[in-house]
């Protein structure tokens, strides 16, 4: 019998293979969020006893990676099982205006899950464009129901963006020239601009109502629930945690995030599906170092956004399910692309016919064995043909074959961090050694060592054979932008942007 059997088997024993008893799916998705920034990661002062609780009960990675250092790429890889070179969601991040998007042709999670009879519903940050009438919306992709802010909402303003407390103008940089920050429920603008004080309330208010009426229902669901607040610019925390933690700014938007998964395990609870519910944590990529304080943590690892160093790219990641999980570490490798092939599989939905990146993990999770997962690419923030992939991990060794600083990371005291460390080539790779040296700091010689060459051969083969099978999609980010694309609740309203506001 095959492992794969054995899975099946394992499967068919709890009763997860017939569509009556089909697992609920709920995916937490942090902003900005650093390895280093949970209490059960290791940070000493942040405040967040209900993803440390699925942490305990759960099985926590200690090697799990987004597919990029920055958001919008990072969220279209883990929604589709693709890296973001095939479905053009490169270079950069999507903006208000901006003309491209998710494409449509694009197969997400809530679009495998539906036809199998899944309730899918969205709430938080979307940032995969919003585009001509709304087109790449949630609803338009899969998603039955949405409540959020289509883009990174620090895309709007200062004078109508506060930070923690209230009466605090933004930290950092701002766009002058958009619109206010909309709340959208569905393809609609319910409040603009938004209450960012009682955002997350609203968030915890969808989602648990979503649960229930599922349950209610009988219903298997998939609730997508990528939240803002862990994102630096504006820093806010609603009066359940502002003020309530050691940790500053910083540490009340996380706590405030927290509270909210709380509200969400809960309500799983009181629907009495949580022992039928998968709960997958991740986040989109690593922390804004740039913001000091009221930025992220990598902990051990090297820099941070906007990078391809581990800091910017290996994040927290924890997968609940009580009764079927068993609570552990793994060190086995996975990523944000195996999410998709794992939920098909147990929800025995059909996988979508085109190229996938992501690997069943299935078996990791359920029996805590080995990942399928041998190797992990790295793209810069702007990927190209000309340079390919920066990095190459293959089991412990990871190859730089270029380096590059970020304006996201700055302000570190490593050099090779901030936007002034330049792109540049290797040749013989950069080679580390993840397991000795997690921070990449002490690059392995090679002199007399035939062992360490043959590992380097073998990845440069393995790049070689990826890199064959990638077709760079045309970039939605090249497509532009156009003012009268930007979300406005007073749409035929003038003069623009000043009027687009509504209670």
């Amino acid at each position: 019998m095959t492992s794969a059997d054995h899975v099946t088997l394992f499967l068919l024993l709890l009763g997860l293979s017939s569509a009556a008893s089909q697992p609920n799916f709920v995916l937490l998705f942090a902003d900005d969020l650093g390895y280093g920034d949970l209490g059960c990661y290791g940070h000493p002062t942040s405040l967040t006893p209900n993803l440390n609780r699925l942490a305990a009960g759960g099985l926590r990675f200690t090697d799990f990676y987004c597919s990029s250092p920055v958001c919008s790429p990072s969220r279209a890889s883990l929604l589709t099982g693709r890296y973001q070179t095939r479905s053009g969601v490169y270079p950069g991040v999507l903006y208000p205006d901006s003309i491209g998007g998710l494409p449509l042709n694009e197969t997400t999670i809530a679009e495998v899950l539906k036809p199998v009879g899944y309730a899918t519903a969205a709430v938080g940050k979307w940032h995969l464009g919003y585009g001509a009438n709304g087109m790449y919306l949630p609803t338009n992709q899969g998603f039955d129901q949405y409540l959020g802010i289509p883009y990174s909402h620090d895309m709007g303003p200062c004078k109508n963006l506060t930070c923690f407390p209230p009466d605090v103008k933004c930290f950092g940089l701002c766009d002058v020239g958009t619109v206010t920050v909309p709340l959208m429920r569905n393809e609609k603008i319910v409040q603009q601009p938004v209450n960012f004080l009682e955002l997350e309330k609203a968030y915890s208010d969808f989602a648990t109502n979503f649960i229930v009426t599922a349950a209610q229902k009988q219903q298997p669901f998939f609730l997508y629930y990528p939240a803002h607040v862990t994102h630096t610019l504006p820093q806010y925390a609603g009066t359940r945690t502002a003020g309530k933690t050691l940790r500053g700014p910083f540490g009340d938007a996380l706590a405030e995030f927290d509270h909210t998964v709380g509200d969400i395990m809960a309500a799983l609870e009181k629907a009495g599906v949580a022992n039928n519910t998968l709960v997958f944590f991740t986040s989109d990529n690593g922390p804004e170092l740039m913001r000091m304080s009221r930025g992220g943590s990598a902990g051990l690892l090297k820099c941070g956004k906007g990078t391809t160093y581990d800091g910017g790219m290996r994040e927290p990641a924890i997968a609940y399910w009580p009764g079927t999980i068993q609570p552990g570490v793994t060190h086995e490798l996975a990523s944000t692309l195996d999410i998709l092939p794992t939920m098909a599989r147990l929800a025995e939905a059909k996988l979508p016919s085109v190229a996938l990146d992501g690997v069943d993990i299935t078996e990791l999770l359920i029996q805590q064995g080995k990942s399928k997962r041998e190797t992990m690419m790295f793209y810069p923030t702007n990927p190209s043909e000309l340079y390919g992939l920066f990095a190459v991990r293959m089991g412990k060794y990871k190859a730089h074959f270029y380096t590059q600083g970020a304006t996201h990371s700055g302000t570190t005291p490593d050099a090779d961090c901030p936007v002034f460390a330049v792109l540049k080539a290797h040749d013989p790779p950069l080679l580390f050694d993840l397991e000795m040296d997690p921070s990449e700091y002490y690059p392995l010689s090679l002199s007399g060592r035939p062992d360490l060459q043959t590992v380097l051969e073998e990845i440069r083969q393995v790049k070689a054979q990826f890199e064959a099978t990638i077709v760079f999609a045309h970039s939605e980010m090249s497509k532009g932008t156009d003012k009268n694309l930007v979300p406005c609740c007073n749409p035929q309203c003038s003069p623009k942007p000043t009027c687009c506001s509504c209670a």
